[in-house]
């Protein structure tokens, strides 16, 4: 485990009709403040990578598809620590991500999956790095 990264196991509650995703409250361990909330789709095979927030905690949920997130740390603390984790409906949880962690996510599912950050701070350009993909290696295949 990678330090201050954080994995909350969340409920699903199933209900006639359409079921209930929980995804956070303000007494929850990660909560560090809102800034803002939104959702954000990725396509089969698609890899999303790297960034940093300098300030920013991220709270990345996974109600819909599979979502393999790669977590990189260049930090004194924890330099080249790497932590990996699969979020879907099977595996419902929250994942924290504290400010000056790389991250980067690939979509593992056949269809469309969506994810939810509950960010702590609005978006703001300048508060994020970016490295290209080759800049941190990483075998993105899933045989490995």
């Amino acid at each position: 485990m990678i330090d201050d990264v954080i994995i909350t196991p969340l409920k699903i509650i199933n209900v006639p009709g359409g079921d209930v995703f929980h995804a956070m409250k303000k007494n929850d361990s990660g909560f560090a403040g809102f800034g803002e909330a939104y959702f954000s789709t990725i396509e089969p095979g698609i890899i999303k990578a790297w960034k940093r927030h300098q300030n920013m905690t991220l709270n990345l949920i996974v109600p819909h598809g599979k979502i393999r997130f790669i977590i990189f740390d260049d930090r004194a603390t924890d330099t080249g620590k790497v932590q990996e984790i699969i979020l879907s409906r099977d595996n419902y949880c929250r994942l924290t991500v504290p400010p000056m962690v790389w991250m980067g996510f690939q979509g593992v599912a056949t269809e469309n999956s969506m994810l939810l950050n509950i960010a702590s701070l609005s978006h703001d350009p300048e508060e994020s790095d970016k490295k290209e993909i080759s800049e941190i290696i990483f075998d993105w295949s899933l045989e490995r």
